[in-house]
């Protein structure tokens, strides 16, 4: 047997030699051959080196598991050249290591004031983003009808917060600034919200008096006759231009027979009609239900829907809006903390500007010193403990964490928490009783276990009869449910709400933690 000069070979390196590798064969590709004999010039033959010995990936900075170290000073050979690896820098702040903008002052009050401005929702964008497409939509749509001189009409629906009375304020700028670039007359434009209607006809009245098309008739016509026959004479409606009506919140034109709906629509089939009629709601579901009527009259409108904005357009908007400032308020994580959870819940862009003005405001109390006058719930404590500890400069994942706990808490909560001592306990003991897959008990069983709580934490119990009314004063709230029977201790009792409810707003009480688990 053949053995290798001046170093002990095993038994196992032996065979190989010998008989080969018995590993099947692997097809290889050229361009694999060609790199596989120029990086064997570069690896020392083992003759020539020490074995490597493998690194743990965490002392590792610049390699990985697997990489060769050939030399001290960090360097590595790839092409002939050498290359020196750098350590990363030391780590910074994460407030500052997400943007080259400075961190904003929140104890300035002009700062304060333009950052509150920005995120206010009365605030309106230069321009409207993530709505491209439904606005080129509504832009071409109101084009063709004033280059054609012909009406038309247009619903637009969506839940609410999703941009569409934003996006039609644009698009009245963007139609009068298209007709002027092209030289062509621009329409008149009405805008009415039907929430300051004092009732439902009174919309004629408005587009009559705001309309320049002029009253023909006696004061005894109704505004709808005289608007149906100035639209249907030609010698009325000469030289008179384009008229774009915008009807927003028009849910409130909903009647039991939606006849001023129906009268509405059908000002856009009058033969000489020049109105380009735009109605805005938030019931999705309403084109469905006055639609078929519309088509039996030929005045059918164009439907264009606005879907809930996604966590990713929520992200983009509030960075477009906080874009403008010179400072950095906001962690990047704080933000996308706020989308998710609003786009998860509803979509509505008004809740995540709300959201974050009311982050802001915990990170002013957070820098006063006053946590505590916020009043936070119980279940709130752990938060107030770790603004407590951090540097208050910029708004965090806690402070947002903390005002989404704000928005989005149940009142079953609230009412939960605003009770006394022993209801608490007495809605604790029947979590117990129900958890073993009973429906309901009787007061006399829930006292046995309120007692048993009670003797639990040393704290005096309520008599039965005292029970008995604290369970009638929780079945009024809507927490409890209350049977019928002769004996107080014999009437069945019932759970009204969900168990994670009263976990949830009683888990910042270490009594009531140990009580439930």
């Amino acid at each position: 047997m053949s053995t290798i000069a001046g170093r002990r070979s095993s038994p196992v390196a032996v065979v190989k030699a010998e008989i080969g590798d018995l590993s099947p064969y692997k097809r290889k590709l050229r361009s694999d051959s060609s790199a596989e004999d120029s990086s064997d010039s570069l690896i020392p033959s083992p003759m020539q080196s020490s074995p490597v010995k493998w690194k743990s990936p965490r002392r590792c900075l610049n390699d990985s598991p697997k990489t060769n170290t050939p030399s001290k000073d960090n360097g590595n050979v790839s092409g002939g050249k050498v290359v020196k690896l750098t350590k990363s820098p030391v780590k910074k702040k994460l407030s500052d290591s997400f943007l080259d903008k400075p961190i904003w002052n929140p104890t300035d009050v002009e700062q304060l004031s333009s950052v509150k401005e920005a995120l206010h929702v009365s605030t309106s964008p230069s321009t409207v983003v993530c709505r491209e497409n439904e606005q080129t939509t509504i832009l071409e749509f109101c084009k063709k009808c004033i280059e054609l001189e012909s009406s038309g009409s247009l619903y637009v629906c969506g839940c609410p917060g999703t941009g569409k009375s934003l996006l039609m304020e644009k698009v009245k700028e963007n139609v009068v600034d298209w007709a002027k670039n092209e030289g062509v007359q621009p329409p008149d434009v009405i805008s009415i919200n039907c929430t300051s209607l004092a009732n439902t006809s009174e919309i004629f009245s408005k587009l009559l008096g705001k309309s320049p098309v002029q009253k023909r008739s006696g004061g005894s016509v109704s505004p709808w006759k005289t608007l149906q026959n100035n639209y249907s004479q030609k010698q009325h409606s000469n030289g008179i231009n384009m008229t774009l009506i915008v009807v927003d919140e028009l849910d409130y034109l909903i009647t039991k027979d939606r006849a001023v709906l129906h009268d509405l629509f059908m000002l856009t089939t009058l033969p000489f009609s020049r109105c380009i009629i735009i109605g805005i709601a938030n019931a999705i579901d309403l084109a469905d239900r006055f639609l078929p009527k519309l088509q039996s009259l030929n005045c059918k409108p164009m439907v264009i829907t606005f879907r809930a904005y996604s966590k990713d357009q929520i992200m983009v908007i509030l960075q477009q809006r906080l874009t403008a400032l010179p400072f950095v308020v906001f962690q990047p994580q704080a933000l996308e903390l706020c989308a998710r959870r609003v786009a998860a819940a509803s979509g509505d862009l008004r809740k995540a500007l709300w959201v974050c003005r009311s982050a802001i405001e915990i990170l002013e109390a957070e820098i006063r010193g006053s946590i505590d006058d916020l009043n936070f719930p119980s279940t709130d404590e752990q938060f107030g403990n770790i603004l407590a500890k951090q540097e208050p400069t910029i708004v965090r994942v806690d402070h947002m964490a903390l005002a989404l706990s704000k928005a989005y808490r149940s009142p079953v909560v609230d009412t939960i928490q605003s009770l006394p001592q022993h209801q608490q306990i007495i809605l604790c003991s029947a979590v117990k009783l129900f958890r073993g897959g009973k429906k309901d008990t009787t007061i006399g069983e829930l006292n046995k276990c309120y007692i048993d709580v009670c003797k639990s934490t040393l704290i005096p119990p309520a008599g039965i009869v005292e029970l008995s009314s604290m369970c009638r004063v929780l079945g009024d709230q809507g927490l409890l449910k209350l049977g019928q029977s002769r004996e107080d201790k014999l009437r069945r009792v019932t759970l009204k709400v969900d168990e994670a409810d009263i976990n949830f707003a009683l888990q910042g009480v270490r009594f009531f933690r140990n009580c439930l688990q």
